[in-house]
């Protein structure tokens, strides 16, 4: 990945914001901290947001995402799996990455030829907070049928995609420390309002690890803490703090990626603890963000033999994404896979196999493969030959409908403005939370 990516400034796609990359992705570094002023309530300047999504859907709600799946083509059914990353600043920028990784040149292009339902933005793709916008909202308008997931890694602190734009919050470290809920839902509501302004509608965070190992070369600092109650706590809040500002929010890394010492954007980490281990330690998050209405949960590219002796990574596991996340812990969302460029889930598998193994393991999302075709077409012939059956590719397109009408952009998304974001990216209500929590930490 490293030598194949090639556009400027998206060497980083290859360190993946979702299970690491650090501040290689143009990230800031920790330690940030805003204004000294004293903070007034965070702003709800940002465009009007539906709460957190409901335990459970209406007959209305479910009989319009079924109307909707009702009318999708097996292409169209399969290209809502997929979140890939695009190249360019606008919908319609030309880019030879684009024609060389999708076969079309603008982001507008690759979206209606495979029918997206989502992307994912890095760096490279964020100038300005005009750009953002009219990037957002033309990507939108390349998906008139169905609107996009457009997400991004905004955790804050190491990894913070639009940290040129956005309020320069403390990371989960700094947060957790403060031991105090409150502000973990503060800053998320914020960061959501934040990314809602610019047409950010889905967040990978929060991170959901409990970090038991120093040398833990991925989550470290991105963790709210070590002791598994107060992971949980802060994991909960900032859950709700998303749901807040109208954001999907993504509990990430499952089945918990805090006592690993290998990256797994460049090998395959083992966790030998036992499922009691588990149970106690890594587990207590997972259940608090799915108690407190969490939209997505992402997979860890790591091997967990005590949960599935397979030698398989949690992103291709059935016992783990099936059998542990949705019928043990009762999840019924989208369930996201950590970014397919990494190796550590490429390790034993051709690109197009990861994609199939990862849905009938039990993903929905399928994020950023390596081989962007080659992914796509193998899904789409392993559900034209019956491998993938109708009925499975329904229950994850029905996921991702429902997150979207849970989200309010099922049939249409919120336009952002230019000038609305101005007033809520960077506001003074922000940077005073900033620093009220960065005072509060210890």
């Amino acid at each position: 990945m490293l030598g194949r990516i090639g556009a400027a400034g998206l060497l980083v796609i290859a360190l993946s914001a979702c299970a690491g990359g650090g501040g290689s992705a143009g990230a800031p570094a920790t330690g940030e901290t805003g204004t000294t002023a004293k903070p007034p309530a965070p702003t709800s300047a940002a465009p009007s947001a539906p709460s957190s999504p409901p335990a459970a859907r209406t007959p209305a709600q479910g009989d319009e995402v079924r109307r909707t799946l009702s009318r999708m083509s097996v292409e169209e059914k399969v290209g809502q799996l997929f979140m890939p990353v695009l190249y360019g600043t606008s919908a319609d920028s030309v880019s030879g990455e684009n024609q060389a990784r999708y076969g079309a040149q603008t982001p507008a292009k690759v979206i209606a030829r495979y029918h997206l339902g989502g992307v994912i933005l890095f760096p490279a793709n964020v100038k300005s907070t005009a750009q953002v916008v009219g990037l957002t909202n033309g990507m939108q308008r390349a998906s008139p049928r169905v609107p996009l997931l457009i997400g991004t890694d905004q955790e804050n602190g190491l990894v913070s995609r639009m940290s040129a734009l956005m309020t320069r919050f403390p990371g989960a470290s700094q947060i957790g420390s403060t031991q105090k809920t409150s502000m973990s839902r503060a800053v998320a509501k914020a960061t959501g309002a934040e990314l809602r302004a610019v047409g950010v509608n889905l967040d990978f965070a929060p991170v959901a690890d409990v970090n038991i190992n120093p040398r833990n070369p991925v989550i470290g600092q991105r963790a709210f803490g070590d002791d598994p109650a107060r992971v949980a706590g802060m994991v909960s809040a900032a859950v709700k703090g998303f749901g807040d500002a109208g954001i999907a929010a993504t509990a990430k890394h499952f089945p918990g990626h805090g006592d690993t010492n290998v990256d797994s954007h460049t090998g395959l980490p083992v966790i030998k603890h036992t499922r009691a281990e588990w149970e106690r330690v890594d587990a207590p998050p997972f259940k608090a963000a799915i108690a407190a209405g969490v939209d997505a949960v992402m997979s860890a590219h790591i091997v967990f033999p005590k949960l599935d002796p397979s030698g398989d990574p949690a992103t291709l596991s059935k016992p783990i994404l099936t059998g542990l996340l949705r019928e043990k812990l009762g999840f019924r969302g989208v369930i996201s896979t950590d970014a397919l460029n990494m190796e550590g889930v490429r390790k034993k598998y051709a690109d197009g196999e990861v994609a199939v193994r990862a849905v009938l393991a039990g993903a929905d999302l399928l994020l950023m493969p390596y081989d962007f075709p080659k992914a796509y077409h193998a899904v789409l012939a392993a559900a034209k030959s019956g491998k993938i059956s109708r009925q499975r590719l329904d229950q994850s397109v029905t996921r991702l409908l429902t997150l979207k009408q849970a989200r309010g952009i099922l049939h249409e998304a919120p336009v952002a403005s230019a000038e609305r974001a101005a007033k809520v990216l960077r506001s003074a209500e922000h940077r005073a939370l900033a620093a009220r929590v960065t005072r509060a930490a210890r």
